[in-house]
């Protein structure tokens, strides 16, 4: 029997697997993720929901193949919608929530109800969301001195981009992609040379590369203007805000090339500000030596923390999600 065919039976067979069952036993509910990194991300979102009558397995897709990814994930368990009531799977948003049903991949994401999604680009984006940082700090630095406000820099950071973000939807809704891909708009999405004291300039930095390439796309597309306000409208109606921009964008560009060298740059900065206080106590030698030994061996590395992060909880995206889940399992 083929791997394909295989996997096509999964959720009738764990249907009947559960079926077989004591009464008594919980009902094991699998869920298939993209890669390793959401193993632990959605066992997080999925353990609120198990009780005494339920529990979920997450998984990647294929163990006999290895093959990992979101389109792995939806070609083998969409055809002929073989998930179910015991099997799901959980993948992230990408830009397919944001094309509501302008390709066959968004059309699948959004209308099977074994199919959830972050509404954010992905897992990263709630890693990286920016009330939650200053406490991303505190766990790698253990030093609770607020030096940076992530709220209000991501808040300039997403305005600066939101122009740009409404043009990558509407030429990714319009098929003219490959003339302004996400690459290219991850490229001007970065602030580049960011300073903790002087965060404003990398702002304006990435707000003169937005103004240069709208103006570069608006001579490649002379008539857009209505496409582009509805486009504005469009995805504001979906949750994206000039304030929120960056959770929508591409979510390894965000962790890796905007939030943690941010990060890096501010945790520098706070475990100086303790290794002083150590350094100028008055205690002797041996004593700071002693103390100064047993905080470096506390602190963490930042991309480590980052991924463990679960301050997204009271983000608006993350609580649509928790509220699709919750409606999928109804009053089981």
């Amino acid at each position: 029997m083929g791997s394909r065919l295989k996997d096509n039976l999964n959720s009738k067979y764990f249907e009947a697997a559960n079926a077989l069952t004591s009464k008594k036993a919980r009902r094991r509910i699998v869920a298939y993720v993209e890669s390793y990194d959401d193993i632990y991300f959605w066992r997080t979102v999925l353990s609120e929901f198990e009780n005494d009558k339920r529990y979920f397995e997450v998984m990647l897709p294929s163990k006999i193949n290895l093959t990992r990814g979101k389109k792995s994930v939806l070609m083998n368990f969409l055809e002929g919608e073989p998930l179910g009531r015991d099997m799901i799977a959980c993948v992230d948003a990408d830009y397919d929530y944001l094309m509501q049903g302008r390709t066959h991949q968004s059309q699948r994401i959004l209308n099977s109800p074994y199919v959830f999604h972050t509404y954010v680009y992905a897992i990263e984006n709630f890693q990286c969301y920016a009330p939650s940082l200053h406490n991303v700090c505190v766990s790698v630095t253990l030093n609770d001195h607020r030096i940076f406000d992530f709220r209000d820099y991501f808040q300039q950071f997403s305005e600066a981009i939101f122009p740009l973000f409404v043009w990558s939807v509407m030429v990714y809704r319009n098929g003219n992609y490959s003339r302004f891909s996400i690459t290219d708009f991850c490229r001007i999405a970065d602030p580049g040379g960011f300073s903790v004291q002087n965060p404003a300039a990398s702002i304006n930095n990435v707000k003169r590369k937005v103004r240069t390439k709208i103006n570069d796309l608006q001579r490649q597309f002379p008539d857009a203007k209505d496409e582009y306000l509805r486009t504005k409208d469009d995805i504001r109606a979906l949750g994206v805000t000039p304030q929120t921009t960056y959770l929508y964008i591409q979510g390894h560009h965000l962790f890796d090339t905007v939030v943690s060298p941010i990060l890096s740059k501010v945790c520098n900065l706070l475990r100086q500000e303790r290794q002083n206080e150590i350094y100028h106590a008055s205690a002797h030698r041996t004593q700071k030596r002693n103390e100064m030994s047993c905080y470096e061996n506390s602190l963490q590395d930042i991309k480590t923390m980052l991924k463990k992060n679960t301050g997204y909880m009271s983000c608006e995206q993350f609580q649509r999600l928790q509220s699709d889940i919750h409606n999928y399992l109804g009053t089981d």
